[in-house]
């Protein structure tokens, strides 16, 4: 399989959307799958107004076919819904070839909490640019069932991992920004924006000290806002799984995430997750009592001060990067067999389907591996 992967998140951003498809370009060899990947870095782009560390590609159909020559993809999966999704879906369709795409952010609701614009407008919109496609993954239960009645089709599961290797308790001293910090330490990692609902978690009556991992646009108004909280910006890597393990409880306040990845880390590092009985923690904390869920989030983060951390780290190992590109891969094997989405063969008495036509070679440069 030569799989072009499109997406418009990507490096310098992090996010969940970047880390899955991370994994996915990691395990793909593995399985007999070349990725290649159309991201912003390949062409001019604009930061997103209010939100610099979004970039908006200036592209189109036109401009994105030398690459797709240049690689010849055999198989197409669309990951977001921004300039560069819009544009390979503009060429899939033209093409008259199968592609998947992934539903990785509740778009509507995010949009809503910064402008005036009805979520039903957006769904509509959404529904839209999914239908095209041959199969739409979706990350958890809940969120299938969401999407399916709202009217998306060809829903598919895709589940997500975590490094367990990398996320795991330590009995190293914590990370110096936290020594010396009133105990319990209480932890959020994600962006400082709106529509994470950060500030819900700053505004909890609570004992000891709120720790935010994380950039974003509202960073400067809530440290001002929240003087006592400890903010230590954008961490990766080693540095990240440090401060997961220094921390006694995780703090999730959205209420609009598809999944949450940081759910997996915390739970990796031993710590016990408090959040709302939303879409994301429903799905990975659920009966699993590793976590607590509750619409009083002050009650959820110290009730999960009382959860043993030994229970979520075995709760985590249920979850890894190999399976969940098991999963990825077959999908798109399976979705790209049916043909394209309202060009589905009929079977033996209905004639036989058309193959879409391969873009003819091109010696244009390849797009960058991932």
């Amino acid at each position: 399989m030569r799989l072009l992967i499109a997406t418009d998140a990507w490096h310098p951003q992090v996010n969940g959307v970047v880390r899955s498809l991370e994994q996915m370009a990691k395990a793909g060899p593995g399985l007999g799958v070349s990725p290649s990947f159309v991201t912003p870095l390949l062409f001019r782009s604009v930061p997103l107004p209010g939100y610099r560390e979004i970039r908006l590609s200036l592209v189109t159909s036109r401009s994105i076919a030398p690459h797709w020559r240049a690689f010849g993809p055999t198989h197409v999966h669309i990951a977001t819904e921004g300039p560069i999704g819009l544009a390979v879906r503009r060429l899939c369709l033209s093409e008259r070839r199968p592609f998947t795409t992934s539903y990785h952010t509740r778009f509507p609701e995010y949009l809503a909490a910064r402008l005036p614009v009805p979520p039903a407008l957006s769904y509509a919109w959404l529904r839209r640019f999914h239908n095209a496609a041959s199969g739409t993954m979706v990350s958890t239960p809940s969120l299938e069932r969401d999407l399916a009645d709202r009217g998306f089709r060809n829903l598919m599961r895709w589940t997500r991992g975590v490094d367990t290797e990398l996320f795991r308790p330590r009995a190293a001293p914590e990370p110096e920004a936290l020594r010396g910090l009133p105990r319990p330490l209480f932890l959020f990692v994600g962006r400082l924006a709106v529509e994470k609902n950060v500030a819900a978690f700053l505004s909890l009556d609570l004992p000891g000290t709120k720790v935010l991992v994380g950039d974003g646009p509202d960073r400067a108004r809530l440290q001002a806002e929240h003087p006592g909280a400890r903010f230590l910006g954008t961490l990766t890597g080693e540095a990240l799984a440090r401060a997961y393990a220094a921390a006694d409880a995780f703090v999730f306040p959205s209420l609009t995430d598809t999944f949450g990845i940081v759910l997996l880390e915390a739970l990796a590092s031993g710590l016990p997750i408090a959040a709302y009985p939303v879409t994301g923690p429903l799905d990975v904390v659920g009966e699993t009592r590793v976590g607590v869920l509750d619409r009083d989030l002050r009650q959820a983060a110290l009730g999960a001060l009382q959860i043993p951390r030994e229970r979520c780290r075995a709760e985590a190992l249920r979850y890894t990067w190999a399976e969940s590109a098991r999963q990825f891969y077959r999908n798109i094997e399976v979705a790209h067999a049916k043909g394209p989405a309202g060009r589905r063969a009929k079977g033996p008495a209905g004639g036989r389907a058309m193959r879409p036509a391969p873009l003819a070679a091109d010696p244009g440069s390849r797009p960058r591996e991932g």
